[in-house]
């Protein structure tokens, strides 16, 4: 059997639906009901649900073979796993955003509110710009409208949030899109069956 970690929540049911497609269907996890295993025994997979952030966690450790994890999963906590493919689903960016009259001087630290800290230390790092990173679980849009950052990082899709609070995006670090990723190990003893996963994968994404 194949362990394969999908991650909770809307993307997670568009990617089912494309391991559906691609021959790998699995009737029970559709049903109503609380549990977070199901086997399909007739195709050789087994699937189960993980909060988003945690599906790299399963693959690295060889709780999953193989696994569904957004991009900026990947970049954020750089696990030890390999990317197979980008599915081409769960698109949006990363990106800095700030108060549509924000200029950045460069005369002073810069403060940066977001929940990706590796990533925008990195990228301000690369820019070779001093920040004061804060770190925020939720409502990241609310930091530069009082005054507790100058920018924000993090992922925006239609920038709807944005524009209703009067911000607007400066910079687009990264593309993001849901990507199939496996365990090391699992790769290189089960490499004929993960291999035909990802091509069968593949070709649902370009009939897309």
């Amino acid at each position: 059997m194949i362990n394969i970690a999908l991650p909770k929540g809307r993307l997670g049911e568009k990617v089912y639906a494309m391991f559906e497609l691609a021959g790998y269907a699995c009737p029970s996890i559709k049903e109503n009901n609380r549990k977070l295993v199901f086997d399909a025994e007739d195709v050789g997979v087994r699937y189960f649900w993980v909060k988003p952030s945690d599906v790299s966690i399963y693959v690295e450790r060889g709780a999953a073979d193989i696994g569904v994890a957004g991009k900026d999963i990947l970049m954020e906590y750089e696990p030890d796993v390999y990317e197979l493919l980008d599915l081409g689903v769960g698109k949006c960016r990363m990106a800095v955003a700030a108060k549509r009259d924000f200029f950045d001087d460069g005369r002073r630290t810069l403060k940066v509110a977001t929940k990706f800290e590796n990533i925008a230390k990195k990228y301000y790092a690369t820019l070779g710009r001093d920040i004061d990173l804060i770190h925020l679980n939720g409502s990241i849009e609310l930091a530069p409208i009082l005054s507790l950052s100058d920018v924000i990082v993090d992922i925006v899709e239609t920038g709807t949030t944005l524009r209703e609070n009067d911000l607007e995006v400066f910079e687009t670090i990264a593309d993001i899109s849901a990507r199939l990723i496996a365990n090391k190990a699992s790769f290189k003893f089960k490499t004929e069956k993960i291999e035909e996963i990802a091509r069968a994968i593949k070709a649902v994404r370009d009939n897309d």
